[in-house]
């Protein structure tokens, strides 16, 4: 007989206490999902609006259970799962998760771009639900003091954010604003982002940067880009999840020629196609490094193709490759 993992467990009581209380509450699924996890952390059940049944068979299932017997990873993957349940069911068509093992292997990156840090500052100026993020934050461990910040303009998605943070004790500072208008955020060591590809729909304020379209709507990925240049500190790294394409538009010149001007290309790596629904909406990691007084531009950046993440000897072999980058480069 198959043993249920502490995993499986936990995610089979989030799933199914967000169900009670969408039916009771009549809230979509999601929007159940945060209030669960709002219960879970607060150690009560917080709607007020619900039958005494189904409140007890609630507490009987949240008893069922010991939040803080489990790992932040754990927590994280349970809560990512009821999130990818609640984003299938259409609640938001136009958000997707960035998939794990693209989180786990940014996570690999920035902790060989930091190495050695003990503080550190880091920002997601698209946070969504907090997933990549805490990826990250999980697999820096080792750095005694981080300070982090997400911004996003989805209210839903920013509720389910810092409901995760809370549960896997981060203590992370939220903004629910739009990311392109003015951040009221100090520049940090470090920037990461998935960026949202697609036009930026406020010409006024796309009006106040360099790379704003000449004509027509700008790309917000390229805003994005710029923002989060104006929010990192000098010599900070900046690692973007960014369309195959990103230099191959009517736009890419201007954006290449902004790029040379205040920062240092490190790397450029492209992900496995497999990841992809559609190849054509393939994507890589841009990894920047701010100019700075001690910003060097590498001997080569680092460039590179990943096979598929299940290929563990292809992958050893690229791994290999990038440690060998960081030792002749860093």
């Amino acid at each position: 007989m198959k043993t249920v993992s502490k995993l499986e467990n936990l995610f089979a009581v989030i799933n199914e206490t967000a169900e009670l209380i969408a039916k009771e509450c009549q809230l979509t699924y999601i929007e159940a999902v945060a209030e669960t996890g709002e219960n879970m952390f607060q150690g009560a059940i917080l709607q007020e609006d619900m039958s005494e049944v189904t409140v007890k068979n609630i507490k009987r299932k949240y008893e069922s259970i010991d939040i803080n017997s489990f790992e932040k990873e754990e927590i994280r993957k349970a809560y990512q799962l009821a999130i990818l349940k609640g984003l299938k069911d259409g609640a938001h068509p136009n958000h997707q998760m960035t998939p794990d093992t693209i989180g786990l292997f940014l996570g690999y990156l920035v902790s060989k771009f930091i190495d050695g840090k003990k503080e550190l500052s880091i920002l997601d100026p698209a946070v969504g639900t907090g997933n990549l993020l805490t990826t990250i934050l999980n697999y820096l461990s080792t750095v005694e003091e981080i300070t982090s910040y997400g911004v996003d303009v989805d209210d839903l998605l920013i509720k389910l954010a810092y409901i995760q943070a809370n549960l896997q004790e981060h203590p992370i500072q939220f903004y629910n604003q739009d990311s392109l208008e003015r951040l009221l955020i100090d520049p940090v060591d470090v920037t990461i982002c998935d960026l949202p590809v697609g036009y930026y729909p406020n010409d006024v304020e796309a009006s106040n940067y360099e790379l704003k379209a000449d004509e027509g709507h700008s790309y917000s990925h390229h805003l994005f880009i710029e923002q989060s240049m104006k929010h990192t500190k000098e010599d900070g790294y900046l690692f973007f999840i960014v369309p195959n394409s990103l230099f191959e538009t009517n736009e890419a010149p201007k954006l290449n020629q902004y790029i040379k001007k205040v920062a240092i290309i490190q790397g450029f790596i492209q992900l496995p196609l497999s990841l992809f629904k559609d190849e054509r909406h393939g994507k890589s990691i841009l990894i920047l490094q701010k100019n700075g007084e001690e910003s060097k531009r590498p001997k080569q950046a680092l460039l590179a193709k990943l096979p598929k993440f299940s290929n563990k000897e292809a992958m050893n072999s690229i791994m290999k490759q990038i440690d060998e980058w960081f030792k002749e480069n860093k």
